[in-house]
């Protein structure tokens, strides 16, 4: 079932996305006068085709990894003359500009759609409120303590996890102060702590922002009884049961589920001791964790899982929009997404954040399958995450995308003629070989979470 929902949900999101990208480069030109020739989702084969009363062939090809739309050019082939004034290549710099441009705009205009539908749908967040504070660690250092509720990182409001966990994500690789406000237990004043950084988590390759920080968010208490087996884990084999609760492990006593995932993680491949509690009686058990991972990233696995817990209603709180206050909010989120997108690139190329963080067509499709099977909102959420990437990326000033078309007529606008076509020809092969560079890039990396 996981892969049915991995392939429709890679489909779909890359049906709407792409077909809305086109789109916006289908309607500017129309709108300019250019005559177009062809709009294909996909490539390869057609599928099924159709021409509307303009002479436009709409198509559905094999393959859908993309899509174009072509339009009459004389740079590409004859024109008759009685067409000469709809051809790409006539319009003035400022038309050319404006069709160029209009893919990556039609990707954050729907974002802002997803982002607006999902703020009026609303969700349950989990208040950002502090469990633990490893001591010794940059929050020890700042001062925060266990209890005390994060509602601002740099003076962006955290209604979340999710909104602290992105606040941090944007001070990747840093060297400065993180200003945290916090709320102390029972009090309504905002006290500020800073978090001093030293080229923070700089080249990590999976990095855990909150974590690193020395933050465990606060989770209730799961007692340490078992609810599920993995059939070919540690746990199963060694002959717990599921109702089994786990009392000790090397003789540390246990009383929360949360002390056995930090003692386990922390020991693959150990000989370890489990005291368990089976109808009324007590047992020993003898058993050597997995690992999970390579080197110094492995952690120890158990296979065992528990019982989840009703949170207190106080820890939840319902964040929704009205219909114009959503507008704003899908704006803000989707301005937000796309300048972190943009400086994640930007941090990546100077070595402030690995490399292994880029992601290609496996990761997105396995993203877009749990997305999927998650619920509508979080495909939606998903998508337009997924739009606002294509939208950026699509605006980089390298030859063969949208923003390298975009660099060239610029040039074109500030000298008052086009660059050669010799000139235009170096760069498209440069940015062809980059393109394919990054794209094997992130297939590796694809292939190395595999």
């Amino acid at each position: 079932m996981s892969a049915l929902y991995m392939i429709l949900g890679t489909l779909v999101a890359l049906g709407v996305l792409v077909t809305f990208h086109e789109f916006g480069h289908f309607w500017v030109a129309r709108r300019c006068g250019v005559k177009v020739l062809r709009f294909s989702v996909g490539f390869g084969m057609p599928l099924l085709r159709w021409h509307d009363r303009k002479g436009t062939e709409y198509v559905l090809a094999a393959i859908p990894l993309g899509g174009y739309v072509k339009m009459l050019d004389e740079r590409e082939g004859e024109v008759p003359v009685d067409q000469l004034d709809q051809a790409f290549n006539r319009k003035t710099v400022y038309q050319r500009i404006a069709i160029v441009i209009a893919g990556p705009v039609a990707n954050f205009l729907l974002a802002i759609v997803f982002f607006w539908f999902l703020a009026m749908l609303g969700s349950q967040q989990v208040r950002p409120v502090i469990g633990d504070v490893e001591s010794g660690s940059i929050a020890d250092k700042a001062g925060l303590i266990s209890g005390q509720e994060i509602v601002a990182i740099d003076g962006e409001p955290t209604s979340g996890w999710a909104a602290v966990n992105l606040q941090l994500v944007r001070r990747l690789g840093e060297t400065g102060t993180i200003v945290l406000q916090v709320h102390d237990k029972g009090s309504s004043v905002d006290t500020p702590r800073q978090l001093v950084l030293d080229k923070w988590l700089k080249g990590a390759d999976e990095p855990d922002p909150i974590k690193s920080l020395g933050i465990r968010p606060w989770r209730p208490a799961l007692p340490p009884i078992l609810a599920e087996l993995d059939p070919k884990g540690p746990a199963q084999a060694a002959g717990l049961k599921t109702g089994d609760r786990l009392l000790a492990l090397d003789g540390q006593a246990l009383g929360d589920w949360q002390q056995v995932v930090d003692s386990v993680r922390l020991r693959p491949q150990a000989k370890i001791s489990l005291r368990i509690e089976r109808d009324g009686a007590q047992l020993d058990v003898p058993l050597t964790l997995a690992a999970r991972g390579d080197g110094k990233a492995a952690t120890g696995y158990l296979g065992a899982g528990v019982k989840g817990v009703d949170w207190p209603p106080e820890m939840l709180r319902e964040v929704s929009y009205g219909p114009v206050a959503a507008v704003a909010e899908g704006a803000r989120r989707t301005w937000t997404m796309s300048v972190l997108t943009l400086d994640s690139l930007r941090k990546m190329l100077f070595g402030e954040l690995s490399v292994k963080n880029l992601s290609g067509p496996i990761t997105i499709a396995k993203v877009a399958g749990a997305s999927a099977q998650s619920g509508m909102g979080d495909f939606l959420n998903f998508l337009a995450y997924l739009s606002i990437s294509l939208g950026v990326l699509n605006l980089l000033p390298i030859p063969v995308l949208d923003g390298g078309h975009l660099l060239f007529y610029l040039i074109e606008w500030a000298r008052g003629r086009p660059l050669s076509d010799r000139v235009q020809g170096w760069g498209v092969q440069i940015g062809i070989s980059l393109v394919v560079g990054v794209m094997l890039l992130a297939l590796v990396n694809d292939l190395g979470r595999l």
